[in-house]
């Protein structure tokens, strides 16, 4: 390095630490200990900026004041007991693997944003117990690399999300998805314990039996109440294959009643994985989704569908180990006998079982090398009562959508009974509800339908006509304009939720960007702090 250089970054780091001064107090500051050499905080504009946007990438970046790196979960408790014993506190948010749409990570100008999953700082690896069949993990961990750290002792975690790129700590703040959830319902729902760093700074281990409300209120909590540093997830013996199905369905009634038959089933007797998608443009079912459809034989909606538009498809797979494989095929022959899909449309494959699980990270890669992965993402995830899911079809899938679109649109049922009620998390008020999850990117130089402002107002119609039509939809990854509105989220759970918040984060210090508490008057702040100033 050049001595211009050194000096250039010298000056800059120093400018950055007087900002810091400036906003938070030199007092403060030097208890934070932001100039130690243990280089845990960074300033440098490349830095900033990398973690001052998200996936989604719907919100204009706003540089953080600084990026913290801890290595330990005393590091985050240091760094948040600053924040709530300063004059005035300063944000602070966790971020994982920045995979929120809306920047809910964020922290504007005046925060900290703590990077959880930097590896660098030597954060601790994942602690495998064999005889008690759980696994140790950092709250910053990606789920990729707690799968590869478990499969060396032949274990796996039950609960799993599409995409393995997310990290433990972001996924249990929100409850954590996929076709598993039928049977082992949500990640959340299979977390023995937790450390949480509350907004007071304060270490706190919970579970069932210690800090039970604290347990099961950061579940699903969208990280208002504290930061995850360590979890403890429950394990099961790992398959080693996975026999992958698709079939196709023209008829919406015969594909719901299809898949709602499916999760009822358990035990041994039952598919492993359960999910579907809805197929509204032709070039879809033949896309980087439906990779493993043959490309010389391409599927023809007009030769399948009797509307000409809209297709379903069903995704199962069982599980199974090498020693299965000479009765593998009878037994899904059997389970696929009561199920009423197109004869002609099912498409099977066989595969490791991490190559299933890291599927969509592969596709991930295909869209990275053609510039399609680093585009705004409008996703728009709900949560559909199963009363009214055939409305929605009509509505939505028939209506709004018309026959074109730019991603994969999920949907499938889950069973309320293996979601526990205690959590954060919330469901439709119905045994069986739908995820109807709508994946689509955003192109500036694509279709009219292709478009981000297009896409936004088809997004603002889909919730308008849920509304109209008295659809009692919950958002899944939520994001609402008003504090109104997150008041009618949660429903019956948000008297719990303000008096939690008022209870580990009084001073409002925490997840700013989810913008769940700005009204005084609905939640005035603690008679014994000032509330932060946002």
């Amino acid at each position: 390095m050049s001595r211009e250089t050194m000096t250039s970054s010298f000056l800059l780091m120093t400018f950055a630490i007087c900002e810091l001064i400036i906003a938070v107090g030199p007092s403060e500051l030097l208890r934070l200990g932001a100039i130690d050499v243990d280089g845990h905080f960074t300033f440098h504009p490349s830095d900033l900026a990398s973690v001052s946007s998200d996936f989604g990438m719907l919100k204009s970046p706003e540089n953080p004041l600084a990026v913290f790196q801890p290595s330990s979960t005393e590091d985050v408790a240091r760094l948040v007991r600053t924040s709530y014993g300063s004059a005035t506190a300063f944000p602070v948010s966790a971020r994982g693997h920045g995979h929120s749409i809306n920047g809910q990570a964020a922290v504007g100008r005046n925060g900290v944003v703590v990077e959880m999953n930097h590896r660098e700082a030597g954060t601790p690896e994942p602690l495998v117990r064999l005889k008690e069949m759980y696994v140790d993990v950092w709250g910053g961990e990606l789920w990729v690399d707690v799968l590869k750290k478990t499969l060396e002792h032949g274990l796996a975690p039950k609960s799993w999300t599409d995409y393995l790129y997310l990290s433990v700590g972001g996924t249990l703040s929100n409850a954590g998805i996929s076709g598993q959830a039928f049977h082992h319902g949500p990640q959340i729902s299979n977390v023995l314990e937790l450390d949480v760093v509350t907004g007071k700074g304060e270490v706190m281990k919970c579970s069932e039996e210690e800090n039970t409300r604290l347990f099961h209120g950061v579940l699903g909590g969208l990280g208002q109440f504290g930061i995850i540093t360590r979890a403890r997830i429950s394990l099961e013996p790992a398959p080693q294959r996975v026999r992958w199905i698709r079939v196709l369905y023209s008829s919406f009634k015969v594909f719901t009643e299809d898949q709602e038959y499916l999760i009822s089933m358990h035990g041994q007797s039952k598919f492993d994985y359960v999910e579907g998608f809805v197929i509204v443009d032709e070039g879809l079912v033949n896309n980087w989704r439906s990779s493993f459809f043959s490309p010389r034989n391409p599927v023809k909606i007009s030769s399948v569908s009797s509307n000409g538009s809209v297709l379903y498809c069903l995704e199962i797979t069982k599980n199974y180990h090498d020693s299965e494989s000479e009765t593998i095929d009878q037994e899904i022959e059997i389970l696929m006998k009561k199920l009423n899909f197109i004869p002609t449309s099912v498409f099977t494959t066989d595969l490791q079982y991490i190559d299933f699980l890291d599927r969509v990270h592969k596709a991930e890669l295909k869209l990275r090398s053609k510039n399609l992965w680093g585009v705004p993402h409008p996703w728009l995830n709900l949560f559909v009562p199963k009363s009214r899911i055939s409305d929605f079809d009509k509505g939505v899938f028939k209506g709004i959508l018309g026959n074109k679109t730019s991603g994969p649109i999920l949907i499938y049922p889950m069973n309320k009974d293996k979601w526990d009620d205690r959590s954060s998390a919330v469901t439709p008020d119905e045994e069986i509800f739908y995820l109807v999850a709508l994946l689509r990117s955003a192109l500036s130089d694509g279709e009219e339908t292709q478009k981000l402002e297009y896409l936004k107002d088809q997004n603002r119609k889909i919730l308008e006509f849920c509304e109209q039509a008295k659809i009692n939809v919950k958002q899944y990854l939520p994001h609402h304009a008003t504090q109104e509105e997150w008041v009618e989220h949660f429903g019956d759970k948000w008297d719990r939720f303000r008096s939690m918040k008022t209870e580990f984060d009084p001073r409002h210090i925490l997840a700013t960007g989810q913008r769940i508490f700005r009204n005084p008057s609905l939640f005035p702040p603690s008679s014994s702090s000032s509330s932060a100033s946002w």
